[in-house]
Protein backbone atom coordinates (compact mmCIF):
# COMPACT_ATOMS: atom_id res chain seq x y z
CA UNK A 1 0.00 0.00 0.00
CA UNK A 2 1.07 3.38 -0.69
CA UNK A 3 1.05 6.94 1.05
CA UNK A 4 0.40 9.91 -1.20
CA UNK A 5 2.52 12.94 -0.55
CA UNK A 6 3.80 15.74 -2.49
CA UNK A 7 7.08 15.70 -4.25
CA UNK A 8 9.21 17.89 -1.70
CA UNK A 9 8.66 15.52 1.11
CA UNK A 10 10.86 13.15 -1.46
CA UNK A 11 13.13 15.42 -3.40
CA UNK A 12 14.06 18.83 -3.46
CA UNK A 13 14.92 21.09 -6.62
CA UNK A 14 16.42 24.30 -8.18
CA UNK A 15 15.36 26.23 -11.29
CA UNK A 16 17.63 27.72 -13.97
CA UNK A 17 17.10 29.28 -17.23
CA UNK A 18 17.86 30.19 -21.14
CA UNK A 19 15.40 32.30 -23.47
CA UNK A 20 12.41 30.53 -23.02
CA UNK A 21 13.58 27.20 -21.56
CA UNK A 22 13.62 26.18 -18.14
CA UNK A 23 15.77 23.74 -16.27
CA UNK A 24 14.17 21.96 -13.41
CA UNK A 25 16.13 19.59 -11.36
CA UNK A 26 15.06 16.70 -8.85
CA UNK A 27 16.84 15.46 -6.79
CA UNK A 28 16.40 12.46 -3.67
CA UNK A 29 16.57 13.22 -0.50
CA UNK A 30 17.86 9.53 0.36
CA UNK A 31 19.18 7.36 -2.59
CA UNK A 32 16.20 4.68 -1.84
CA UNK A 33 13.62 6.97 -3.24
CA UNK A 34 15.22 7.75 -6.42
CA UNK A 35 13.80 4.97 -8.19
CA UNK A 36 10.41 5.58 -7.27
CA UNK A 37 10.80 9.15 -8.58
CA UNK A 38 12.05 7.99 -12.31
CA UNK A 39 8.98 5.52 -12.16
CA UNK A 40 7.07 8.18 -11.40
CA UNK A 41 8.09 11.75 -12.97
CA UNK A 42 7.73 10.97 -16.71
CA UNK A 43 8.34 13.83 -18.73
CA UNK A 44 3.99 13.48 -19.65
CA UNK A 45 3.44 13.87 -16.05
CA UNK A 46 5.44 17.07 -16.19
CA UNK A 47 4.20 18.25 -18.95
CA UNK A 48 0.65 17.86 -17.55
CA UNK A 49 1.56 19.26 -13.99
CA UNK A 50 3.05 22.58 -16.33
CA UNK A 51 -0.17 22.64 -18.67
CA UNK A 52 -1.31 26.09 -17.76
CA UNK A 53 2.06 26.92 -19.21
CA UNK A 54 2.00 24.74 -22.33
CA UNK A 55 5.53 23.70 -23.04
CA UNK A 56 6.21 22.85 -26.62
CA UNK A 57 8.10 20.15 -25.54
CA UNK A 58 9.66 17.98 -22.30
CA UNK A 59 12.80 16.19 -22.03
CA UNK A 60 13.93 14.47 -19.16
CA UNK A 61 17.80 13.62 -18.43
CA UNK A 62 18.81 11.17 -15.37
CA UNK A 63 21.45 11.15 -13.61
CA UNK A 64 21.36 8.01 -11.35
CA UNK A 65 24.49 8.43 -9.95
CA UNK A 66 23.51 11.85 -7.98
CA UNK A 67 19.77 10.29 -7.08
CA UNK A 68 18.87 13.11 -9.09
CA UNK A 69 17.14 13.78 -13.06
CA UNK A 70 17.42 17.15 -14.74
CA UNK A 71 13.48 18.22 -16.94
CA UNK A 72 14.34 20.55 -19.73
CA UNK A 73 11.17 22.31 -20.46
CA UNK A 74 10.63 24.62 -24.06
CA UNK A 75 8.73 27.69 -24.21
CA UNK A 76 7.55 27.67 -20.64
CA UNK A 77 8.72 31.12 -19.91
CA UNK A 78 6.79 33.62 -21.68
CA UNK A 79 9.71 34.50 -24.34
CA UNK A 80 12.42 34.73 -21.69
CA UNK A 81 13.62 37.59 -19.17
CA UNK A 82 14.03 40.00 -21.99
CA UNK A 83 10.63 39.78 -23.31
CA UNK A 84 8.72 38.27 -20.63
CA UNK A 85 5.92 40.38 -19.10
CA UNK A 86 5.12 38.14 -15.79
CA UNK A 87 6.57 38.75 -12.81
CA UNK A 88 8.65 35.48 -12.57
CA UNK A 89 10.63 35.67 -16.05
CA UNK A 90 13.20 33.32 -14.73
CA UNK A 91 10.88 31.01 -14.30
CA UNK A 92 12.43 30.74 -10.63
CA UNK A 93 9.02 29.50 -8.85
CA UNK A 94 8.45 26.63 -11.51
CA UNK A 95 10.37 24.52 -9.40
CA UNK A 96 7.71 25.11 -6.57
CA UNK A 97 5.01 24.26 -8.94
CA UNK A 98 6.74 20.83 -9.60
CA UNK A 99 7.85 19.92 -5.90
CA UNK A 100 4.01 20.13 -5.39
CA UNK A 101 3.14 17.29 -7.44
CA UNK A 102 1.55 14.21 -5.80
CA UNK A 103 3.68 10.95 -5.92
CA UNK A 104 3.17 7.81 -4.09
CA UNK A 105 5.64 6.30 -1.39
CA UNK A 106 5.52 2.80 -0.39
CA UNK A 107 4.45 2.77 3.36
CA UNK A 108 7.86 0.70 3.79
CA UNK A 109 9.87 4.20 2.14
CA UNK A 110 8.08 6.37 4.31
CA UNK A 111 10.32 6.77 7.20
CA UNK A 112 12.72 8.33 4.18
CA UNK A 113 10.82 11.11 3.39
CA UNK A 114 11.40 14.88 4.61
CA UNK A 115 9.24 17.22 6.23
CA UNK A 116 6.30 16.47 8.49
CA UNK A 117 4.34 13.38 8.39
CA UNK A 118 1.08 15.33 8.43
CA UNK A 119 1.43 16.59 4.88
Amino acid sequence: MAHTVPLFRAAHGRTGDKGDRSNISVIAWHPALYPLLVAQLTPNVIADQFRYRAPSRVQRFLLPKLHAMNFVLDAVLDGGVNDALNLDTHGKALSFLLLDLPIDVPRDLEHLLAGPAGR
